[in-house]
This record gives C-alpha cells, structure tokens and sequence, in this order.
C-alpha cells in the first residue's frame, strides 16, 4: 500500500473527550447578540440619547424620589418666579412652587394616561382587526365600515367629543385618547392578519385538521402581532401629546395636579416675567416625544435591516 494512501494521524486524532453528563458550553450567540446590540446603539448616538432618555422618564415616573425631594404641592410664597438656578432647576412658579419637582412628578400622571390610552387602542383595535382579518365575510364588511367611520373624524376632535361625554380626569382623558387611537391599530392587524392567513404554514395546518383556535392562537396571532407592537411604539408619542393637550385644555387631572399639559397651561399666563413655566416642561413633553419617535423608528426599520 503506497504511503499517500495512509490516513494522516494529525487529521484523525479524536479531541478530548466530554466528561459525560458535564455543563455543555456557554452558548456563543447571546453574547454575539448583546455585542450586537451594543454596537448597533454606539454606532447611533441619536438612538443612544434616546434610549438613555427614555429610561430616565421612566425611572421618574415610578421613582420621582431619585430626582427630586421636592414636594410638588408646597410652596414658598417668598421664592415665587424664581429664576433656573442650582437650587431651583426649572425655577419656581407662582406660589413658590419648584418646576422641576412638579414636572418629575407630572410624568407619573402623563405616563399612566399615555399607557391606558395605548393599551386601549392596542386591544380594542387589535381585536377588531384580528376577528375582521380572521372571519372574514359580512363581518369584515361591517367591522371596517365601522373603523372607516373613525378614520373620518380627526382623531383630536373625537377625543374631545368622547372626553365631554366621559366627564373629567385623567384616566377618562386616556380612554378617549385610546379610543381615537382604535382605527389605525384595526387597519393595521387586519392586513397583517390577511396576509399571515394566506401563508403556506397555516393552510397547511388546516389541511392537517387542525382547530380554527388552534391555527388563530399558535400561527396568525404571533406572527400578525409584530407591525401592531411596532405601531403602539410609534402611537406612544402620538398619544403624549394628544393626553397633554387635552390636560393643557383643561380636561385632565383638577389642580394642583401636576401634569404636563396643566402645567403648561398655568404658565402661559406668566409668558411676560416667567418664560420657564411654559417653556421647561414644553422641553420635557418634546424630548418624550422625539426620544419616542426615534426608538420607534429603529424598531421598525433599523434593526431589522441590521439584523
């Protein structure tokens, strides 16, 4: 037998053997998705930032003792207009009142509403897209003649109109903000639901006789729900802004409390000798808004080119 036709013994040494019943590896992918993570935040500061705010509004409004010691409520009639200074951040209003206190404490109110109005849009018109997407028929016809409906109308002036009827608070003001929101989050998994309906692994499920139930809750729903999460992101600044400006109308929380809209709407007499009244808290509600908007964006389309 010639030498060439003899296995190489470096190519066929076996490699040490696994002690049997030993701790199988750490799995390389997480780390390789954390680090993917990471550099896909480094290499985007703007995301970054937004993230980072975020995370302090959040901490503020289930925290508010970690940014301010600050009564929100009592105030020092001798310190009234004061200016932002190192011991009064956003200055001081009329009654001697600390600004920053009250806007850290305001993001409790503000991010309740905001949170109620999109869970309320989330699952009402979830449940509206999904049965309209999933039966079909005459109750596809109705269900969306009925969110046409919706569609028409502003979405502002139909969460007045449903705030005036709810009467006034904050909670009644993020139903009618979740209300308005319905039409858009129907549409949404609707198509989404008509287009997982007609995919390959579901017919075949069918074809397998499988339950309509089955097939609804273990192929169309997890694979229709990831737009209409992505859609509550994006709906999340939308609904700040409408629940501030119905508390800046006065339709909210009754003074002294703090919200974000209220408090823009008490400052805005004092524009004149008090510029930071309206202006600060304006500041905060904006780079919600914007901060929002921004890891909304890369949700929806960033991340999943990066991936």
């Amino acid at each position: 037998m010639s030498q060439s036709l003899v296995d190489d013994p470096t190519e066929t040494a076996p490699g040490p053997a696994r002690p049997l019943g030993a701790a199988p590896d750490p799995v390389p992918g997480r780390r390789a998705d954390v680090g993917r993570v990471l550099r896909f935040l480094v290499c985007r500061p703007g995301l970054l930032l937004s993230v980072v705010v975020l995370v302090l509004v959040v901490l503020a409004a289930f925290r508010p003792g970690l940014f301010s010691s600050r009564d929100p409520l009592k105030g020092v009639p001798t310190e009234n207009f004061r200016g932002p200074s190192g011991a009064h951040w956003f200055g001081t209003d009329e009654l001697g009142r600390d600004v920053f206190a009250r806007v850290v404490h305001g993001a409790q109110l503000s991010l309740k509403a905001t949170l109620i109005a999109v869970l309320v849009a989330f699952v009402v018109g979830g449940l509206l897209g999904l049965v309209a997407g999933f039966v079909g028929r005459w109750v596809d016809d109705v269900l969306m003649r009925f969110v046409d409906v919706l569609l028409s109308i502003p979405a502002l002036f139909l969460s007045l109109a449903l705030v005036t009827a709810l009467g006034y608070g904050t909670v009644k003001v993020a139903v009618a903000v979740g209300i308005a929101s319905v039409a858009s989050f129907a549409r949404v998994a609707r198509a989404e639901v008509l287009r997982v309906r007609q995919a390959v692994f579901v017919e075949a499920s069918r074809s397998c006789g499988a339950r309509w139930y089955s097939v609804l809750g273990r192929h169309v729903l997890p694979n229709a729900a990831g737009p209409v999460i992505v859609l509550a992101t994006l709906d999340f600044g939308a609904s700040i802004l409408a629940v501030s400006a119905l508390s800046f109308l006065g339709y909210g929380a009754p003074p002294p409390a703090p919200e974000w809209g209220t408090l823009i709407s008490e400052g805005r007499n004092y524009l004149a000798n008090a510029w930071w009244l309206t202006a600060l808290p304006g500041l905060a509600i904006a780079a919600t808004v914007l901060a929002t908007n921004r890891v909304a964006r890369a949700l929806d389309g960033e991340w999943s080119r990066q991936r």
